[in-house]
């Protein structure tokens, strides 16, 4: 449920968020991997566990982990690194100060975050003759920081001087509710944008100065316009290794690095010349201060070009044999309208929909900052609760439908319908291919490679229908594109059962990633590896 709230306040633009209960035990160390990842995506959650008694009389209680030097410690100080504030609730006037600190914390734009409140089990039952003031409504404003005026003229004149500035949207843009001040920016000026994942849907994909995707999973068109850039102004992003190519696709040796953040930590990163402001509000200042200043219009055929080979791929298969993940994606974008929003998190599918999906303006919702296992299908219950009018796809592969899959019958049960387009290709396909990439043999990751006797035969159509979801499989990509279509309507959530091949990438776009490959190896297959890292890294100063 953790996870459903953090997709409700991502969905909501951080302007609502929701709070989680659990036990002092395995509900708390449970929300530590959901803590991470509303901290990854600077997402507001408030985590309240229960902890110990405060005045330790049955000492130590079920659930307790005891610290043999630390009498203070629980289980919920491993929520800590992952909390943008944390207190321990042992009286009930605690609350005086701690609740409306958290309020604080989950509405700064800079330091949103998830929020603990341990709650120790005897102040939980005491009665306390709060102030009536307390409980007075009250509206938390979510502040838009003005951009330092140096700063900005600064940015101002190093962006005049460049010759080839391409934008680069982050998360922040949609967060700040940002998305027709950017476009306005980017027309008013002609520069090109491109998309990180978590800022891909804050521009409608039709525009013609999106470029798309950008990164590890980039396209074609985006990061050539990347490599030749000789400023990057990156706005709401903070520039993680899948966006920059591992610090690689930014190539042009004489390119200077801008960066527009709400948050100081951001703004800084790798020496770029930032501005500390919302993001809307900078645009907005920014494009005064360039005036009638405009740049060139650039190559449209690398944009067109991009198109016509996702395209491709994206083809409904006219030979046998089992699909490919670009080609269900496919399948889906045939069947989408101007109100579907597709949401992912690990496995394949989140680098193939950031390359491939092309999305309207509020269509996407990708967790990609943690790349969590298991947040999907919770994850679209929270994003159907916060955005009903949207149509809701959820892919999945079948490991992470393995993990977490509960949520289809608390899904049932509340009535919120979804659609789970789950591909089946057996095994961990994604990390397949990287231990396969990385010169190593297939190992462990496709149940076909595992060292047992016996294959599970794993029915996932009868699994998800014994939850109360509607529940089919797909013989076919056509057969899927029915199914997605008669989907409309129904108020429980379908499931939709497609068998992948596990093999084939996403088949275009792409950049260097940075993942070490040994040093030494008796395979000759890790050591061509080791020989192409090698060569990759001095090319791009890595090394």
């Amino acid at each position: 449920m953790a996870h459903t709230a953090i997709a409700y306040a991502k969905a909501s633009g951080r302007r609502r968020a929701m709070a989680v209960t659990s036990s002092i035990g395995p509900g708390a160390t449970n929300m530590v991997t959901a803590a991470a990842l509303a901290h990854v995506n600077r997402l507001p959650v408030l985590f309240i566990p229960g902890d110990v008694f405060s005045n330790r009389a049955p000492d130590p209680v079920l659930q307790q982990v005891e610290d043999f030097e630390d009498g203070t410690v629980s289980v919920n100080d491993c929520l800590r690194p992952v909390s943008r504030n944390l207190d321990r609730i042992s009286r009930p006037e605690h609350l005086l100060t701690a609740l409306p600190r958290a309020l604080q914390t989950m509405t700064d734009p800079a330091a949103c975050g998830p929020v603990t409140l341990a709650f120790c089990q005897d102040p939980q039952a005491e009665a306390y003759d709060y102030p009536e003031s307390f409980f007075t409504p009250r509206v938390w404003r979510i502040r838009r920081p003005q951009p330092d005026p140096q700063e900005l003229s600064d940015v101002a004149e190093t962006l005049k001087r460049a010759a080839r500035p391409v934008i680069v949207a982050g998360g922040g843009v949609i967060y700040s509710g940002a998305e027709r001040a950017l476009v306005d920016f980017a027309h008013a000026h002609n520069i090109p944008l491109v998309e990180t994942q978590a800022g891909k849907g804050a521009v409608n994909w039709q525009d013609g100065l999106n470029l798309g995707p950008a990164g590890v999973t980039g396209g074609d068109a985006a990061n050539r316009a990347l490599s030749e850039a000789d400023l990057v102004l990156g706005v709401g992003t903070r520039f993680q290794d899948f966006t920059t190519g591992s610090w690689t696709v930014f190539a042009n040796p004489e390119r200077r690095l801008v960066s527009i953040n709400v948050s100081g930590y951001d703004a800084a990163k790798h020496g770029a010349l930032g501005v500390v402001s919302d993001a809307r509000v900078a645009l907005e200042t920014l494009s005064g201060a360039l005036g009638d200043k405009t740049w060139p219009d650039r190559d449209t055929e690398a944009r067109a070009g991009w198109f016509e080979a996702a395209d491709a791929v994206m083809a409904a298969p006219n030979a046998a044999g089992l699909p490919t993940d670009a080609q269900v994606i496919g399948g889906v974008q045939r069947q989408a309208g101007a109100d579907t929003a597709v949401i992912c998190a690990a496995g394949t599918m989140p680098g193939a929909l950031h390359t491939l999906w092309r999305a309207a303006r509020g269509g996407y919702h990708m967790e990609y900052g943690f790349s969590c296992m298991g947040y999907e299908i919770a994850g679209a219950m929270g994003l159907k609760l916060a955005q009903p009018g949207k149509d809701v796809v959820c892919f999945v592969g079948d490991g992470s439908y393995m993990m977490a899959n509960s949520e289809l019958a608390t899904a049932v049960m509340r009535r919120i319908p979804f659609t789970v387009v789950l591909t089946d290709n057996r095994g961990y396909g994604c990390i397949n291919r990287l231990q396969m990439g990385c010169g190593g043999a297939e190992f462990n990751n496709l149940y076909a490679s595992s060292n047992v006797e016996t294959q599970p035969q794993i029915d996932f159509v009868r699994h998800a229908a014994s939850m109360g979801a509607h529940a089919v499989k797909a013989a076919d990509i056509g057969d899927l594109e029915t199914q997605v279509r008669a989907v409309r309507g129904r108020d429980i959530p379908t499931v939709i059962v497609i068998e992948t091949d596990p093999y084939p990438g996403t088949g275009v776009g792409g950049h260097w990633w940075n993942v070490a490959v040994p040093e030494v190896s008796a395979r000759p297959e890790v050591r061509a590896a080791r020989q192409a890292y090698e060569q990759r890294a001095a090319q791009h100063g890595a090394d």
